[in-house]
């Protein structure tokens, strides 16, 4: 199945002009290899709370919402770092062990995946996951989860619970 994706950058370099977003083409360029999603919008704002959560109510609204957002940049510990801030009271479902599984299986390249402070969970019916700032760890993140997050976004559109017996095998 396709899975409707966007790609939120946040970056305060980035929404200045003052750097290029690497992070949300190679989030795109993964999240359709390992997840076979056609991205339907990229976007880069600061990180700024209001502005993340504009963009992230857009895209799980109405006809037009997402079956994912992915967000890269801003969970880690600087004072700007403002993602998972912006992400934490609109989501309704929490998924926290999407994040441990991914910092879990991502611990044999760096250790420092475990410094991120990143959010998953469903906006209405549109999953979130917040992504490392960096292309490299958010791409290692994404598709240290590729394996699970088809039947996550299934089970978010509502289909029938397979609870996954044939994993067990």
């Amino acid at each position: 199945m396709t899975w409707k994706a966007a790609i939120l950058t946040c970056s305060d370099r980035c929404a200045r002009g003052e750097a290029e977003d690497r992070s949300g083409p190679a989030l795109a360029e993964a999240a359709r290899k390992h997840l076979d999603a056609e991205i339907i919008a990229m976007a880069c704002v600061a990180d700024d709370i209001p502005a993340i959560q504009a963009r992230l109510r857009e895209w799980s609204s109405g006809n037009q919402a997402v079956d994912l957002i992915l967000t890269t940049g801003g969970t880690g510990l600087s004072p700007r770092d403002n993602t998972p801030e912006a992400t934490r009271p609109l989501i309704g479902k929490c998924a926290p062990g999407l994040m441990e599984l991914g910092r879990l299986r991502c611990l044999s390249k760096t250790p420092r995946a475990y410094l991120g402070r990143g959010e998953a969970g469903l906006i209405n019916r549109t999953l979130v996951l917040n992504l490392p700032g960096s292309p490299r760890g958010a791409v290692e993140f994404l598709e240290s989860l590729a394996d699970v997050l088809p039947h996550a976004l299934a089970i978010a559109r509502g289909a029938n619970h397979d609870h996954g017996d044939e994993l067990h095998q």
